[in-house]
């Protein structure tokens, strides 16, 4: 299904088309963005015009995405670890390292493809043929619950939820430095970083975003902590620990460059997970325990 997105711009006046479009639709790519412009489904004011038209305050700007391109995601007979499963949904917990859903050129080998093959053609199909079942992700590098949904009407039920803030999501991290106060909020907006696509960052303009962090314990400069998101926006844990001087230990993106106990991925696991169920209306609260190299890390700090 066509997806139309309405801009009216209010700041950036004179910045090319494909640029500020990028920095506000921070889902899409640049290059993808132009290929659009260059296809005529965007338009100014209702005129077709080139990626370097420079925007002007007021401008009318509608985004027509089109319908994505069907591609085939076979199912793999990859194992997985279910935490909890019934005729609506699914609790997985995601081990570090395997991706999410296919993305062009890496059609394999994800955790939907496993999911195909366990659920066979009982997901949801709202999220289209690349994320079936999807309600929400984590990154490639974060271990931890996720939920997926077997049919429509519990995705619908869990996407409200989500974006209405009523899921529980809670976080253990390991991170750089110690802390004075023993449990703090952090509220920034997060939006895509003008420098680095691949990077996330504090940004005035940037969507709310609301983490609440605890001290678990301390140790020689770091400390293990525990993270509940009150919004999802990407990298938002790690962006946000970075913005008050504490990066997830082992960060290759927001952390420091150089490598600490071997580590090439941050230490983040997606740890608690809570909601009502899309059917009984109860609430339901799932749990995971920390990964054997999570464990592994933190019996290294105690002996430091």
């Amino acid at each position: 299904m066509e997806e139309l997105i309405n801009i009216v711009v209010t700041d950036k006046e004179g910045v090319r088309l494909d640029k500020y479009l990028s920095e506000e639709l921070e889902d899409y790519t640049r290059s993808f963005l132009q290929k659009q412009i260059e296809q005529n489904n965007i338009t100014v004011n209702g005129e077709n015009v080139t990626n370097k038209y420079k925007v002007k305050k007021n401008d009318t700007i509608v985004v027509q995405i089109p319908e994505p391109v069907e591609v085939d995601i076979c199912a793999e007979p990859i194992p997985i670890d279910i935490v909890y499963e019934d005729q609506d949904i699914i609790i997985v917990n995601k081990t570090q390292d395997m991706v999410v859903h296919p993305a062009p050129g890496n059609y394999t080998g994800t955790l939907v493809n496993a999911l195909l093959y366990h659920c066979k053609d009982n997901l949801s199909g709202i999220n289209g043929e690349i994320r079936p079942g999807i309600v929400h992700r984590i990154d490639k590098d974060t271990s931890g619950l996720l939920m997926v949904a077997k049919n429509d009407k519990a995705h619908l039920k869990l996407s409200t939820l989500l974006k209405e803030h009523h899921i529980t999501r809670k976080y253990h991290a390991i991170v750089y430095g110690t802390f004075k106060e023993m449990e703090g909020v952090v509220e920034a907006p997060i939006k895509r970083a003008l420098q680095d696509r691949k990077k996330m960052a504090i940004v005035s303009n940037g969507r709310y975003a609301k983490t609440q962090y605890r001290v678990l314990e301390s140790f020689k400069n770091f400390t293990y902590i525990e993270l509940t998101l009150f919004t999802g926006r990407t990298h938002q844990i790690r962006v946000h620990m970075k913005h008050i001087g504490h990066p997830l230990l082992g960060d290759p993106l927001y952390g420091p460059q150089k490598t600490t106990f071997g580590l090439d991925k941050q230490m983040l696991h997606a740890k608690t997970l809570g909601f009502m169920h899309p059917s009984t209306e109860q609430y339901v609260e799932f749990n995971s325990d920390l990964p054997q190299y999570f464990a592994a890390v933190i019996d290294k700090l105690r002996k430091m």
